[in-house]
């Protein structure tokens, strides 16, 4: 009983953590790049998970975990920072924040691809109500949202969830920290060539909140979120913790709504919520 209340007490602090990514990366994108922001947070996370696997003398994977790796790098690492960084050019944070709400089915979806998972029949009718959710509120909104800035969200909720779902089967081998890890290592020279390809030409102008931004989103978002989140997994189990990333919207807004000043329609709310009832439905029938 003990070990699954530290599961649930971690995996909440996990979500906690990753609720603050777009808000963070709404503030970063003011002063850099999105292909600079993107590449800086992966470089500085991968300097601190390679210092972790090295402290703490974890094994290399083997040769077929390569690939794995690469997709969760590309997931993770590359493509969904990158893409909410483009879309967030384009929408608010607290507007971003809903299709986040997806973000769970997502990663059950690839899961079945994956994984060879077969859900019930409930569980497509609970997808396609999510999807038809998010659908009708980027058309509705289409007048005050860029059309970009939404399908860019929905190209980054797909790669995460693909990336989520490919690196939960290998944490199975590799333990859930040592593989964002090696997945940031993996990647490390990639994202050091193109950030320093890509980097400000004149620093001076960059304000204190674009570095905040881009401090938070390279240090928690990209690793530490992942600690606390895998080590919740771990001792809580799987099912009932995964539950908990369905809170993340609401966190989210409210970040979004104090922190930034953003306006939270009472749409995007309502939105959100039918999204986490079809995302909670599709994980029960999963």
């Amino acid at each position: 009983m003990q070990r699954t209340s530290e599961g649930w007490g971690s995996g909440l602090i996990g979500v906690l953590i990753f609720s603050g990514s777009l808000p963070a990366t709404r503030v970063a994108v003011g002063g850099f790049t999105p292909l600079f922001l993107t590449s800086a947070r992966a470089v500085i996370a991968a300097l601190l998970g390679a210092a972790l696997l090295r402290v703490l003398r974890q094994p290399r994977p083997a040769r077929a975990d390569l690939a794995p790796l690469a997709v969760v790098a590309l997931g993770v690492v590359v493509g969904f920072p990158l893409l909410t960084a483009l879309a967030l050019q384009h929408i608010t944070s607290a507007h971003s924040v809903v299709f986040i709400g997806l973000l769970p089915l997502a990663t059950a979806l690839f899961g079945v691809v994956r994984a060879g998972e077969r859900p019930r029949p409930a569980f497509w009718l609970f997808s396609l109500l999510g999807a038809a959710a998010v659908a009708g509120f980027a058309l509705a909104h289409s007048g005050a949202a860029s059309p970009a800035g939404n399908l860019l969200m929905i190209a980054a909720i797909l790669l995460c969830g693909l990336g989520y779902a490919e690196g939960a089967r290998l944490s199975r081998r590799l333990g859930g920290w040592q593989v964002i890890s090696w997945a940031l290592v993996l990647a490390l020279p990639a994202m050091a060539a193109v950030a320093a390809l890509t980097h400000p030409v004149d620093w001076s102008g960059i304000g204190g909140p674009a570095w905040l931004g881009l401090g938070y989103v390279s240090v928690f978002s990209m690793l530490i979120g992942f600690l606390f989140w895998y080590r919740g997994l771990a001792l809580g189990g799987i099912a009932g913790v995964g539950q908990l990333q369905l809170l993340q919207p609401f966190f989210g807004l409210a970040l979004a709504g104090l922190l930034l000043g953003e306006p939270v329609a009472g749409s995007m709310v309502l939105a959100t919520g039918a999204v986490v009832l079809c995302v909670a439905g599709a994980k029960r029938f999963a």
